[in-house]
């Protein structure tokens, strides 16, 4: 009976410090800043928060301003709240051909110029299978074509095929080639949806000279540029332009409490770019506001940002705002590669990505179900009144099409936090990437305590006296341990 005395009692104490939790933050938040913030960052000024247009600088300024206002610190290594980006924006060609064997392929239609400047002549094939290192290594690659598979084996994600294709160019340059070819034949990924989505300018970090080798992707469904066809290409493309930006992840960090536990880090993230300027929706409207997609998001690490200065948790806590998610996780896969904090001192990532929402009463948490700490979240909006939700729509690989990705494939455990839904359907379909998403057609209530629910399960989080871990047998669990040096 005393025992039992004893556990009730600890539990009442648990139960009675996370409520205080809770009133704590629905005390200090301040609902009237955040929906200001939130409107400005959806505004037409913004003009769609494009990385590649100048309004960008309205956005990053304002978020970094209010960082510096909530009293958090500039990262280590960090120009003031900035991790500047070196990006280039490359441009379709005037016009492109190449011819292999019988061959022919045309700029727009079964070819795709990504990057590289004006090219054209007539050199020699080299086959280099996944262009892998073990696949350039004893080629004679000097003054030659490189020419691969598309991705490399289990790597065939969108987003998989964009980063293996950038180390490529890296290796077909420091290997003498003067061009890379890859050979598209992805069945997941139809080539019809790939022309209409790359023959516009594409953005991607620069990667010195390398960026000007020419990279093109070739339509080959039926894997038939192999063998004998593969001696020589005949390249003309004209009128290439390259455009140098200047790109900016916003980011800033509160030190723990904990003698101890402070050394640790989570990192609260969320992606505040858009995708600018569109064609005119049967209004008119051509701004893509992006509410929803993310400037939701983005206030909700300003405002945790807000409460952590002022009620530091017990773990060291980032404060990443990514530019350039919707170019291709391109802030985010900086970072990752150009860590400002060690990634083995960031033990869990809480990302923020949107597309909309048809229940209020939920919180979606994509990767729910995959770390030791998904418990602490459910708990969270529980005390908000919602329920915490799996991904429905598993079908749209969204873990794989957002910042946290960039994250989880280092091993730090990393789900993202979204707005309420059931499925990606016509509700979600009507804002997604469109001008109708915007802040007036917001359920700000639902804001209001999606920002609120967000706060208290970092908080959770950053408490704990455990190490977030993957669970056992995800994907990532063995990089994990290689990461943090586990048994």
């Amino acid at each position: 009976m005393k025992r039992l005395t004893i556990t009730m009692s600890l539990l009442l104490a648990i139960g009675s410090f996370s409520f205080a939790q809770k009133q704590d933050i629905e005390k200090k938040f301040d609902s009237k800043a955040a929906i200001e913030e939130f409107t400005y960052l959806a505004s037409d000024e913004l003009m769609g928060r494009d990385p590649a247009r100048p309004e960008m600088k309205l956005a990053y300024t304002f978020i970094a301003d209010l960082l510096k206002k909530a009293g958090a610190t500039p990262l280590p290594g960090a120009d003031g709240f900035y991790q500047n980006i070196p990006f280039r924006l490359s441009s379709p060609p005037k016009s492109g051909s190449l011819k292999i064997g019988d061959k022919e392929f045309t700029q727009g239609q079964n070819m795709l110029v990504l990057d590289g400047k004006s090219f054209s002549g007539t050199y020699e094939l080299v086959d280099v299978g996944f262009g892998m290192d073990e696949d350039f290594a004893g080629k004679d690659l000097k003054g030659k074509i490189a020419i691969t598979n598309a991705g490399a084996p289990n790597k065939l994600s969108p987003n998989q095929l964009f980063s293996e294709g950038r180390s490529k160019t890296l290796r077909a340059k420091e290997a003498g080639a003067v061009a890379l070819i890859e050979r598209f034949n992805v069945p997941s990924v139809p080539w019809q949806l790939v022309s209409g989505f790359l023959n516009r300018p594409q953005m991607s970090v620069d990667q010195g000279s390398a960026s000007d080798l020419p990279y093109v992707w070739i339509e080959d469904a039926k894997n038939q540029m192999t063998g004998d066809k593969l001696k020589n290409a005949v390249f003309a493309i004209q009128g290439k332009v390259n455009v140098d930006i200047d790109g900016k992840n916003v980011l800033a960090w509160i030190e723990g409490t904990d003698p101890v536990l402070k050394n640790e880090f989570i990192m609260l993230s969320a992606h505040y770019d858009h995708v600018g300027v569109g064609a005119p929706d049967a209004k008119g409207d051509s701004i893509y506001n992006g509410a929803r997609d993310n400037a939701v998001g983005t206030v909700a690490v300003i405002n945790a940002a807000k409460y952590f200065v002022q009620n530091p948790p017990k773990r060291s806590v980032i404060f990443a705002l990514w530019t350039a998610e919707e170019k291709g996780l391109l802030g985010s896969g900086y970072f990752a590669n150009n860590p400002l904090i060690p990634l083995n001192q960031i033990v869990y990532n809480l990302n923020i990505d949107n597309a909309g929402y048809n229940d209020t009463s939920i919180i979606t948490v994509i990767g729910l179900g995959r770390t030791s700490a998904d418990f602490m979240i459910e708990e969270a909006v529980a005390e908000f009144g919602l329920t915490a939700k799996a991904d429905p729509s598993p079908e749209q690989g969204l873990y794989d099409r957002s910042d946290n990705v960039n994250f989880a494939r280092k091993g730090i455990p990393a789900p993202s936090f979204t707005l309420g839904f059931t499925a990606f359907d016509d509700e979600i379909q009507q804002y997604y990437h469109k001008a109708a998403d915007e802040v007036d057609s917001f359920d700000m209530d639902y804001a209001k305590i999606y920002w609120k629910s967000y706060i208290l399960s970092a908080q959770k989080v950053a408490n704990w006296n455990q190490r977030p871990k993957w669970a056992v047998g995800d994907k990532y669990e063995e990089v994990s341990k290689e990461l943090y040096g586990d048994k």
